[in-house]
């Protein structure tokens, strides 16, 4: 009875072999390449070429000038000599405060200054007499010094009087209000019969140069220290002024139609943000720019003679956020390559490391690859114009 069970026992083991070794075989058959060959990616190969690099930075519009009207004498307000929103010139006419105190001033410091001449006038006739009677010991010699004394006295009222004439003239004059510069001008904040103290916190109106005019932006200090690198070592090439020219777009889009000039970096890092201020000058003779706007600023960073450009269908990222390409090497082989990527223009991305000058990038047919499979390479599409890769077609 025992041999019959082992008997069995051997026969069902001999049987699960048999099955295993059958399912394993039929594994291996399905698990082969596919019966069309290897599959067919589209490539384009990367060459070097000249390109022009910009950054594009947020910012705001600040006026060229800003001036604050306020009053320098205290008086009321007879009348405003502007209409609200117009352009300014420097010197004109804003505002009449009420001379009559300070005309009166005038003339008053006036008479004192004839007074004052005067009385110098019979202090010098005395003291040029006591100087001949002294030297007939007609009079004392103390005498004789009172009198000098006197004189020089009188002289010093006429300097004081003069002084109080031009004192007295500038307070008039300040009685007109006129414009520091030229420019637009705002609101008025007061109006005919209002009282004015002379250096009021609160100005009367505010005139604001609008061309040209500034736009501050914000760049990263980091990035503000690579592009010094670059510039200074030729891989960007600035203009013959070694200024950066800028373009700008408006809060709708659209392009502004006069490009400005980087007219400096500032000096100090923001510690919060880690930026560093940048001031853009741009002509502004239609004032479509207006204070306080939100542009957009395209910051020409300089030409890169030796720039390799991959389209961005071609670039991904793995996990990590590293950016990779697949090539085809010489043995039409995918290679998987790792990248360091930089601007992006139109659909290109401009690749900083990684080596692709002169490789097959795959564009299409990304899908069906992976890194150790052979292909077959066939021509691209043609890409956006501006690229630097050309198709390849089939071997």
């Amino acid at each position: 009875m025992n041999t019959q069970k082992t008997t069995v026992s051997v026969l069902l083991a001999f049987l699960l072999a048999g099955l295993l070794l059958a399912g394993c075989r039929g594994g291996d058959k399905q698990a082969g390449p596919p019966a069309g060959g290897p599959p067919e990616v589209e490539v384009v190969t990367l060459a070097p070429e000249s390109v022009s690099l910009s950054e594009e930075l947020p910012g705001r519009t600040t006026a060229f000038r800003i001036a604050e009207v306020r009053p320098q004498v205290s008086g009321i307000i007879l009348k405003r000599h502007f209409e609200e929103g117009t352009e300014v010139k420097a010197g004109q006419l804003l505002y009449k405060i009420d001379p009559a105190v300070y005309q009166a001033a005038f003339d008053s410091a006036r008479a004192a200054l004839a007074r004052a001449e005067a009385s110098e006038n019979s202090a010098r006739l005395k003291a040029e007499r006591y100087r001949k009677l002294v030297d007939r010991k007609a009079v004392s010699d103390q005498d004789q010094v009172e009198t000098e004394a006197a004189w020089k006295q009188a002289q010093a009222e006429i300097a004081a009087a003069r002084a109080a004439v031009d004192s007295a003239r500038i307070n008039l004059a300040y009685t007109d209000v006129k414009a520091p510069i030229s420019g637009r001008i705002g609101k008025s904040q007061v109006t005919e019969g209002a009282l004015v103290t002379a250096q009021q916190a609160t100005a009367l109106a505010t005139i604001q140069q609008l061309d040209p005019m500034y736009i501050d932006v914000s760049q990263s200090s980091v990035e503000l220290l690579r592009l010094k690198k670059e510039v200074a070592s030729g891989q960007l090439q600035v203009d013959a002024e070694g200024k950066a020219r800028v373009s700008v777009l408006l809060e709708d889009g659209s392009a502004f139609a006069h490009p400005g000039e980087l007219e400096f970096a500032d000096v100090t890092v923001t510690v919060s943000t880690g930026t560093v201020t940048l001031r853009v000058l741009a002509p502004n003779p239609d004032n479509v720019l207006l204070p306080g706007m939100f542009v957009r600023t395209r910051l020409e960073r300089g030409q890169r003679p030796d720039a390799i450009l991959a389209p961005q269908v071609a670039v991904s990222r793995d996990i990590k956020g590293i950016a990779q390409a697949l090539v085809v090497n010489k043995e039409s082989v995918v290679e998987l390559r790792r990248l360091v990527t930089g601007q992006v223009i139109d659909d290109m991305v401009v690749i900083e490391s990684g080596r692709l000058a002169g490789d097959r990038v795959i564009v299409a047919g990304l899908q069906k690859v992976r890194p150790g499979v052979p292909v077959k390479v066939a021509q691209a599409k043609p890409a956006g114009a501006g690229q630097a890769a050309t198709p390849n077609k089939a071997e």
